[in-house]
């Protein structure tokens, strides 16, 4: 998986196995790509979250776009305390729902094949994805 995505890398001109190998950590996918690739995958949603932030801040102080030109002052309110409170009050009934799902009925959402033993000698005939990924195996 690893080798053959860094590998597109490779097509682009001039610094492409450069590129690939600065990726590698090396001159093959060893720890050092394991390593690398972890921390990406750890920390790319901590920058998304802080470039949203940063994006709201700016809608904020701007504000967005109207092509019309027309002045819509009149018709704001203020975001705090009448749309916070409702996005917090949102979060928590969020939270305390799929908290109380967690702790009171942790396997209603499970797979019973979780609670067959491991047989490394059988493979299961019903192997399937998970929901969220049957319109990508459907296309196979």
């Amino acid at each position: 998986g690893a080798t053959v995505i860094t590998n597109l890398l490779s097509a682009v001109p001039y610094v492409g196995d450069t590129l690939v190998q600065w990726i590698w950590g090396g001159f093959s996918v060893d720890n050092a790509t394991l390593t690398r690739f972890f921390a990406f995958h750890f920390l790319f949603p901590f920058v998304i979250a802080a470039v949203t932030v940063l994006h709201l801040l700016f809608l904020h102080e701007t504000g967005s776009n109207n092509p019309a030109g027309l002045n819509s002052d009149a018709d704001k309110i203020s975001f705090h305390p009448y749309f916070s409170y409702k996005d917090l009050l949102g979060f928590v009934i969020l939270l305390m729902s799929l908290t109380s799902l967690a702790l009171f009925s942790p396997n209603l959402l499970g797979d019973p094949e979780n609670f067959t033993p491991a047989n490394p000698l059988v493979t299961p005939p019903h192997i399937k994805p998970e929901w969220y990924f049957l319109f990508a195996y459907a296309i196979l």
